[in-house]
């Protein structure tokens, strides 16, 4: 499976990633796949939004990005070095300071009784950003400045701050490490709607001034419009649609897209949602074994694994489903990426 090429050096390369987790005891053990086999490519400073519903495979994702999850087939290339491989040797810390994430629950996140400054200090001295006692304070008040804290804060502890406060804290512990790559799992969900924008334009703002790039995961698709420079539709541990953020939710044509829309309170919208169909669909997640939309009236599948196709318009836009598949006698619209074999080699300047 594939999707389109988004820069000719992108930051991030994944190819074919899978994850299986085991279930059941010594007796009834069985399998579910969270992963079935991506690709994807970030873009220097591009934000990319990762959508679907709870059990798509989502954050799964990011945690075989952030080496948290070991994936059971594939590999993943950090501008353009081999991860996977180069972890055996000694690449691990080095990534990890390229490569951060900031995790959904602000309020778990830290340890409650450490003070702020703990969790900027430790990354600091843990990857060697400083040295000296002034300068590691001095990095520590200008991170808090950059996520717009008042460096006061530096002596309080977690339950003292709001919500989106921590929240601020878990950006500026993951910022402290010049990453070049953030794996952001659902960053506002846990927060007051009022200060949801507040936190999204942070991240904005911080991705455009440092040229960062961002993996945004997301249920909220107003959110994904709001930040994204692209979104990736996620379902049942694959892909099965991308393009730019606004293209894609202004025209979606994959029918679970359709279904993600349709799911968003829109009084201009015509017809009812459907329950029964939504449940439906949502046991497709748990347990895939074909096309969810497989003999659903209406539709003329084609018989053949989906591959992805381009979708006419006026910004890059794909989708992978049967229903775009041209006839065998046309010229085709599959789209694919290229091999690794193909992509550019690393920079040996650059630590990966």
């Amino acid at each position: 499976m594939s999707t389109p090429q988004t820069a000719d050096t992108p930051v991030m390369s994944i190819r074919g990633l899978q994850k299986t987790f085991s279930t059941g005891g010594m007796f009834s053990r069985g399998a579910v796949r969270a992963l079935g086999g991506v690709d994807l490519d970030i873009a220097h400073g591009e934000i990319v939004a990762l959508v679907g519903e709870s059990g798509s495979g989502k954050s799964t994702l990011a945690r075989c990005l952030a080496r948290l999850e070991q994936p059971t087939d594939g590999t993943f290339l950090f501008e353009g070095r081999d991860i996977l491989r180069a972890e055996r040797h000694r690449a691990s810390r080095a990534y990890r300071s390229a490569v951060q994430m900031i995790f959904q629950d602000p309020f778990g996140s830290l340890n409650p009784v450490h003070r702020v400054g703990h969790f900027l200090e430790r990354p600091l001295r843990v990857h060697g950003a400083v040295s000296g006692r002034q300068a590691l304070e001095d990095a520590k008040r200008r991170l808090m400045a950059k996520v717009d804290l008042p460096a006061e804060f530096l002596d309080r502890y977690p339950h003292e701050l709001s919500g989106g406060q921590r929240q601020r804290i878990a950006i500026a512990r993951a910022l402290a490490v010049g990453p070049r790559l953030i794996l952001a799992d659902e960053p506002t969900s846990m927060l007051d709607v009022s200060v949801r924008i507040g936190v999204l334009n942070l991240m904005r703002s911080l991705c455009e001034q440092q040229g960062i790039s961002m993996l945004y995961i997301t249920h909220d698709l107003a959110s994904a419009r709001y930040l994204a420079d692209r979104i990736v539709v996620m379902f049942a541990g694959e892909f099965v649609e991308g393009g730019d953020a606004l293209t894609l939710l202004a025209d979606p044509r994959h029918p679970y897209t359709k279904l993600l829309i349709s799911a968003v309170p829109d009084p201009r919208r015509q017809g009812a949602f459907d329950p029964v169909e939504r449940a439906r669909l949502r046991r497709e997640v748990v347990s895939p074994t074909s096309c969810a939309w497989e003999g659903t009236p209406g539709s003329e599948c084609s018989s053949e694994r989906a591959v992805f196709h381009a979708v006419e318009g006026p910004a890059e836009h794909w989708v992978r489903c049967g229903l775009y598949a041209p006839p065998a006698d046309a010229p085709g619209t599959a789209i694919d990426l290229p091999d690794v074999a193909d992509l550019p080699e690393p920079n040996e300047d650059t630590a990966a």
